[in-house]
């Protein structure tokens, strides 16, 4: 699981008018290890391609697990919007990991019990992107989380390179980004700058 250290979780409209391909491109010649393909707006069509064009990394495909299956990525991110844990499993068999997006430390009891392979917990501090799915929720709540599962915890939501040392020390594995990589000036360099500060928490 070395790979969820750091996860680009993907949002086209974070790019500055830039190509995600491109942008992925770049992160992944820094050493980007995961990235979360998050694009709800695209139609399964458009979403495969994407899929099939953004290799290189662990490929992990937000809750469609038809389309993870269909372009050979590695794993699944079920969300609230997703089908259950446990349809999820018998779909995908053995054939990709499960992670699970939660918001309390009661979601990811639940989610770690019904088979998830690790959590993805937020959001940790405030951000756009995440406002949606409830106030910030802190690194007390995070290390209340670490705690108490098995699991790896990737921490998510206003997470920049110098916030990474605090967020491991909560017990975080790992940690994913949207705009601190994505609307950076060099999105390349971001990913050196995560990678250099998970490297020495």
């Amino acid at each position: 699981m070395d790979q969820l250290r750091l996860c680009l979780v993907t949002d086209r409209t974070q790019l500055r008018g830039r190509d995600l391909v491109a942008v992925v491109d770049e992160c992944l010649a820094a050493g980007l290890p995961a990235v979360q393909v998050r694009e709800k707006d695209l139609a399964v069509v458009e979403l495969a391609a994407l899929c099939r064009r953004l290799r290189g990394a662990l490929l992990i495909v937000n809750d469609r697990v038809d389309v993870a299956l269909a372009t050979g990525a590695d794993a699944v991110q079920r969300t609230g919007t997703s089908l259950p844990l446990e349809d999820i499993r018998v779909i995908a068999g053995a054939r990709l990991r499960v992670g699970a997006s939660v918001h309390s430390l009661e979601d990811a009891i639940e989610a770690e019990a019904k088979g998830a392979d690790w959590l993805v917990f937020g959001p940790l501090f405030d951000t756009p992107s995440k406002r949606a799915y409830g106030p910030p929720q802190g690194l007390d709540a995070l290390a209340k989380v670490t705690g108490r599962v098995r699991v790896p915890v990737i921490a998510i939501g206003g997470i920049t390179p110098i916030r990474v040392r605090e967020v491991r020390s909560a017990g975080a594995h790992g940690v994913a980004a949207i705009a601190a990589i994505l609307a950076a000036p060099s999105p390349g360099d971001a990913v050196r700058r995560f990678l250099e500060a998970l490297a020495a928490a």
